[in-house]
């Protein structure tokens, strides 16, 4: 008789991570796959912030941006060694796009989704304060304004849930390729093949968290579930020597204004991010001559008198629809596609945040409810506390 899951996941990036957690935490037994190691793609490459999400506040992102301040104050509770609260500076110059009123009407909504909760408060730094600020160029500076948002290691994270997961039961294979899966009267077959070699596992469901690997997963699987056409978009950073002592600022890019953090790293200071479509293979992708430029000349601007000496580069790779105008602008919601939308066996999760990755697990978990047998819930994630990450 072949092997036998309620709950198989593809994929060992956060949202993977967070599917398997959620899955043994319902009492479920769960197995995720993943080709080469956890954290090695996108869910290591990010920007390591657990934030609300100011930024889309201005497209009126605002279901996203409650939800994620509310998962926030969620990890602050259950991974307080991993996710720190963090001041974050909005300089405000006479170039910048944003007067400083509208800054302070965000920032003031910003507070109202979060409920105004102490890790929600703003204020506007005293002209006195400037020169305190690591060096930020000071000439044409209207105002600056403080707010808080947390900070993780995001692969650390990432670990941390799949520990988390196993300790409910669930079990992790790496590495191990998914093949194709097959559709049945009870679920899924599914291929795999690890270094013992290909061998069939059944499953009540399948998710699909494979990130930027996602539509080629959704080819092997018959029939053929549906498959957005989607664009992945290079989101490079630069590690940079010495480390930013007051915390993150949050800037404008001199070239295009686009947000571009600059972020104490370890003891570095890391500057980010660039949104560049990509073609290619996933698993090549690499930072442009053009976009450590355009990082460097950004870091440069805001901080001048910083001594500039590169580190490091590295990129990482979002998944988002395909649809008009510039990657920067577009919805960063989640999307969900299903095999079958009255009582769904396969779900494949297409985009998402590395902040909201718990809810949208919890999301994941209750559309496959009517296809997953009764178990005895074990924990709930929202309290269970994170171990420690290695």
């Amino acid at each position: 008789m072949s092997e036998h899951v309620d709950v198989l996941v593809v994929g060992g990036g956060i949202h993977g991570a967070g599917v398997l957690q959620a899955a043994a935490a319902a009492g479920h037994s769960a197995l995720l796959v993943e080709e080469r190691a956890p954290a090695s793609g996108t869910s290591s490459r990010s920007s390591k912030l657990i934030h609300g999400g100011l930024r889309y506040l201005e497209t009126l992102q605002l279901g996203l941006v409650r939800e994620s301040l509310r998962e926030r104050e969620i990890l602050l509770r259950v991974a307080p060694q991993l996710v720190k609260l963090t001041p974050f500076f909005i300089p405000v110059y006479d170039a910048t796009t944003r007067p400083p009123w509208k800054i302070r009407a965000g920032l003031s909504m910003y507070a109202a989704l979060g409920g105004f909760d102490r890790d929600d408060l703003f204020q506007r730094l005293p002209k006195r304060e400037w020169d305190q600020l690591d060096g930020l160029e000071t000439r044409g500076l209207r105002a600056v304004f403080r707010y808080f948002d947390g900070q993780t290691d995001d692969a650390a994270l990432v670990r941390a849930v799949l520990a988390s997961a196993r300790e409910l039961g669930a079990r992790v294979e790496h590495p191990c390729s998914f093949l194709a899966a097959q559709r049945t009267d009870s679920g899924y077959r599914v291929r795999l093949r690890d270094e013992r070699g290909e061998r069939e596992v059944a499953c009540a469901t399948l998710v699909n968290a494979a990130g930027p690997w996602i539509a080629s997963v959704q080819r092997c699987i018959t029939p053929r579930p549906l498959c957005f056409e989607v664009e992945l978009v290079a989101g490079t950073h630069l590690e940079l020597e010495g480390a930013l002592e007051r915390g993150v600022y949050y800037c404008e890019a001199p070239s295009d204004r686009r947000a571009v953090f600059l972020i104490p790293w370890k003891g570095r200071t890391m500057v980010g991010t660039t949104e560049t479509p990509y073609r290619g293979d996933p698993a090549a992708i690499a930072p442009l001559q053009s976009e450590i430029d355009y990082l460097l000349d950004t870091f440069r601007h805001y901080m001048p008198t910083r001594p500039v000496a590169q580190l490091d580069a590295w990129a990482g790779l979002r998944v988002l629809p395909k649809l008009p105008g510039n990657a920067f602008s577009r919805p960063r919601d989640v999307t969900f596609t299903y095999d079958d939308e009255s009582k769904p066996r396969l779900v494949a999760i297409w985009g998402g945040k590395l902040t909201g990755y718990r809810a949208t697990a919890e999301k994941v978990l209750a559309s496959l409810a009517q296809a997953l047998p009764q178990r005895a819930p074990r924990a709930d994630t929202a309290s269970l506390r994170l171990p420690a990450s290695n």
